[in-house]
């Protein structure tokens, strides 16, 4: 395939998943380029009907006839070779791209800074984006999440410097050339794709490399076992390394964290000293981590610590990560992203800090199959962090399930007494299920990769019609 440096101009673009989280922010940096871009996807949304305002030609299904005319097909590692775009194109000679391939092309001579890791890569981007916004930066940036400051994934900044959430699932980070970059983490997980833990963190260390070669700098969560080892193996490959944690041993180091209001109040040292007190609004310790990411980024790239602070203080959420809903009768009802069991209990600690005296009512929705068998003890110890647990089945189209491995086998691994775990199978009842278990001062919260997401309101509804 050419590579996209080799591409003197993609002509006509159509992106095939267009209403993706990466795709859809693709599409808009493109557009911004100035170029002709029209897309398909399974179902509508508000990202179709979001493009479709900026002048992109959207279709909902997909269809061969669709090709016709473009120079060039964009899809990403969710749609398979048998797609009739994506077949038809392949077919007729039209130039086609992987998703990875399209963001290195739109990021061409910007001063990449990619943030990776297992968890926490979108909430850190933003962070970041919001940071540099605050400093007087206009930065480019692609995100896996509307921010909530600009209602928007994606944005071509008129500076040089581009943020972009690397996706390691399918090995798109390694192919965006960064001169700067952020590890949150460094688990096992996206298996499907890499096979192994051990070609995961092999990724990682190659992606630190690439940082090296363009004279760039890494910062790295000491504080993870994973990241831990990736800082020794990077450093004595001669890569230039910038730690952040708790631990005593962090370049960036946070200190004296409390909970203030929903948020956390804390510090962040530098060789003893207090560089930074940050102030932030969105709640979770694991959030405080995520900021000093941020900070120790921002500050490397030359940006002033004290409005690096005041930016980030001003950082108010992102679509789907502890994304408040609404409120009736006192209870309190949030979404969030996390599939992952270790996004689970950081974001349900998080919530249990929210709940103060009230319970935690939590409805989850496993993405994929193979993550699901592998870690349905880790899971279940995860959701046992809540006080009453609704599982729904595992969210997987197109996958062949695995035997034993269901949202069944899941809710039995839950540590609660029975009758505050349920597995409840039909879609349309989980709503009432979640509600029917709240009385005021609790907090219900969806989990998930998949559509759950789009039961908050429908919970709002019928809190509304019980009065």
């Amino acid at each position: 395939m050419t590579a996209p440096q080799a591409v003197a101009g993609l002509g006509r673009v159509h992106i095939v998943g267009i209403g993706g989280a990466g795709m859809s922010g693709i599409a808009r940096i493109m557009v911004a380029q100035g170029m002709e871009v029209s897309g398909s996807d399974a179902r509508d949304s508000r990202r179709l009907q979001a493009l479709q305002a900026i002048g992109v030609r959207t279709h909902v299904g997909h269809d061969a006839k669709l090709v016709a005319g473009i120079d060039t097909l964009v899809y990403s590692t969710a749609i398979p070779p048998e797609n009739p775009e994506r077949s038809a194109a392949e077919s007729n000679g039209i130039r086609v791209l992987t998703r990875a391939d399209a963001l290195a092309y739109v990021m061409r001579g910007s001063r990449t800074v990619a943030v990776s890791g297992a968890h926490g890569k979108t909430t850190t981007t933003s962070m970041l984006t919001v940071a540099l916004q605050h400093c007087g930066a206009d930065p480019s940036f692609a995100i896996g999440s509307e921010l909530n400051e600009s209602g928007s994934n994606a944005h071509l900044g008129s500076g040089d410097i581009f943020v972009v959430e690397a996706d390691e699932s399918d090995g798109t980070f390694l192919k965006l050339g960064p001169s700067a970059a952020i590890v949150t983490n460094v688990e096992a997980d996206h298996l499907n794709y890499w096979g192994n833990f051990e070609a995961i963190e092999q990724a990682f260390v190659d992606f630190a490399l690439q940082v090296s070669t363009r004279s760039g700098f890494i910062v790295v969560c000491v504080d993870d076992e994973g990241g831990a080892r990736l800082v020794g193996q990077a450093r004595a490959m001669g890569v230039d390394v910038r730690t952040y944690g708790q631990s005593p041993d962090a370049d960036f180091r946070v200190t004296g964290a409390a909970l203030v209001g929903r948020g956390w109040h804390f510090n962040i040292e530098f060789a003893g000293e207090v560089i930074g007190q940050i102030q932030l609004q969105v709640p979770g310790l694991h959030n405080a981590l995520n900021a000093t990411a941020a900070f120790a980024t921002a500050v490397g790239l030359g940006f002033d610590p004290e409005l690096v602070q005041v930016g980030l203080g001003g950082f108010s959420g992102t679509r789907r990560r502890f994304d408040f809903k609404g409120e009736v009768g006192g209870v309190r009802v949030f979404d969030d992203y996390a599939h992952h069991p270790t996004e689970i209990a950081a974001t349900l600690t998080a919530a249990r800090d929210v709940a103060g005296a009230g319970r935690l009512i939590v409805a989850f929705q496993a993405h994929h199959y193979y993550r699901t068998a592998m870690y349905l003890k880790e899971f279940g110890a995860a959701l046992g962090l809540a006080d009453e647990v609704v599982v729904l089945e595992v969210f997987a189209p197109g996958e062949t399930p695995i035997p034993g491995v269901s949202g069944q086998t899941m809710a039995a691994q839950v540590p609660l007494d029975p009758t505050n775990v349920v597995f409840e199978p039909s879609w349309s009842a989980v709503a009432g299920q979640l509600a029917a278990r709240a009385n005021s001062g609790d907090v219900i919260m969806t989990l998930g990769a998949g559509d759950i997401g789009m039961i908050g309101l429908e919970i709002l509804d019928i809190l509304r019609e019980r009065g």
